[in-house]
C-alpha cells in the first residue's frame, strides 16, 4: 500500500513582499487602508507568532507562506481567482492549485492560530 504524500499548503498574503512591500503594508495598516487576515493569523504586530511556528511543526503538511508578488503563474491564477488572502493546496495530479481557505474563512478565525489550525485540518481531512 502506498502512502499518500503530505499535502503542500500555500498561504498567500494580501501584501507584497520585499522591503518596500512590507513597508507599504505596515504604513497601510497604520493608516487603516491595508488589512490581511492571514497576516493577523501568522504575525503579531512585531514578529511571527510562536503559536504559528508550533502549529506548522505539528501539521502533517508542508506549509509555505508567500506574498502576492512571489507566486508562480499557476499559484497566482488560483489565488487571484479566489481573492486574497487565500490558502491554496497543491493538486499534484493535475499540477494545479485548489482553494483550501478563502478570505472569508481566514477573516472568520479572528487572527487566532488555533482556530485557523482546526479549520485547516478539517479542510485537509475532507480532501
Amino acid at each position: 500500500m502506498s502512502q499518500r504524500a503530505a499535502p503542500v499548503v500555500i498561504g498567500v498574503y494580501d501584501a507584497d513582499g520585499g522591503v518596500l512591500g512590507e513597508a507599504a503594508y505596515l504604513w497601510g495598516k497604520v493608516r487603516g487602508t491595508a488589512h490581511c487576515s492571514l497576516c493577523d493569523i501568522t504575525h503579531s504586530p512585531v514578529r511571527r507568532k510562536k503559536e504559528w511556528d508550533a502549529l506548522v511543526a505539528r501539521l502533517d503538511a508542508t506549509v509555505e507562506l508567500r506574498h502576492r508578488n512571489e507566486l508562480t503563474a499557476a499559484q497566482s491564477a488560483a489565488a487571484l481567482q479566489a481573492g486574497l488572502p487565500v490558502v491554496l493546496v497543491a493538486d499534484l495530479e493535475r499540477q494545479g492549485y485548489d482553494v483550501l481557505l478563502d478570505a472569508d474563512d481566514l477573516e472568520g478565525t479572528g487572527g487566532d492560530v488555533t482556530a485557523f489550525g482546526d479549520l485547516l485540518r478539517e479542510r485537509l481531512a475532507a480532501r
